[in-house]
């Protein structure tokens, strides 16, 4: 069997206001200084891809428009909500009493795996991503509901955030069974 790629035009894809009218996964991405402006357009394109209700771009994180998030981003900053917020620990606590569970994506003591970490689908989830070295602060990390771990089996100790972010996002996306 051979199998022929599909043309941009054969697939089925939202347009920007069909896009910004659908029912979103009850997902929001936190971006907790990042450096890198090719990762905050990756996973501006990751949110896009599985209807991510918003991101928050947080101390440092770079806010569009700027010619390096667009360059990975592709359009996605369009049409994914996005806001900033000076202080991620602020944050936190105001998205916390509306009742929104907090999930720093890290390494730490008592962390649950991402393969056993089940959520509730009746809840909203807010998935902490930090800075490319020095990762979720720890004040953001104690604040958290809970602290999820991408399992890793290498010898490197860590995946780039972009990465991270896709990996999470896919898994909870499957685990909430939204669509």
């Amino acid at each position: 069997m051979k199998h022929r790629k599909l043309k941009n035009s054969e697939l089925v894809r939202l347009d920007e206001k069909e896009f910004l009218e659908a029912k979103k996964t009850p997902l929001i991405i936190i971006l907790d200084n990042i450096r890198s402006l090719n990762n905050i357009g990756s996973v501006f394109r990751t949110a896009d891809a599985f209807l991510i209700e918003k991101i928050y771009l947080c101390g440092i994180t770079a806010t569009p428009p700027h010619k390096d998030i667009n360059k990975t981003a592709l359009g996605a900053t369009d049409t994914v909500s996005w806001e900033y917020a000076e202080d991620t620990l602020t944050l936190v606590e105001k998205l916390k009493a509306t009742g929104i569970q907090i999930l720093a994506i890290e390494q730490a003591e008592h962390s649950v795996m991402l393969e056993d970490f089940q959520p509730d689908k009746e809840k909203k989830y807010a998935i902490i991503f930090g800075n490319e070295v020095k990762g979720v602060a720890q004040q953001v990390v104690d604040a958290s509901d809970a602290v999820v771990e991408i399992p890793q089996y290498g010898t490197k100790h860590s995946l780039n955030i972009s990465v991270s972010a896709g990996v999470v996002v896919w898994d909870l996306f499957c685990k909430m069974k939204f669509v």
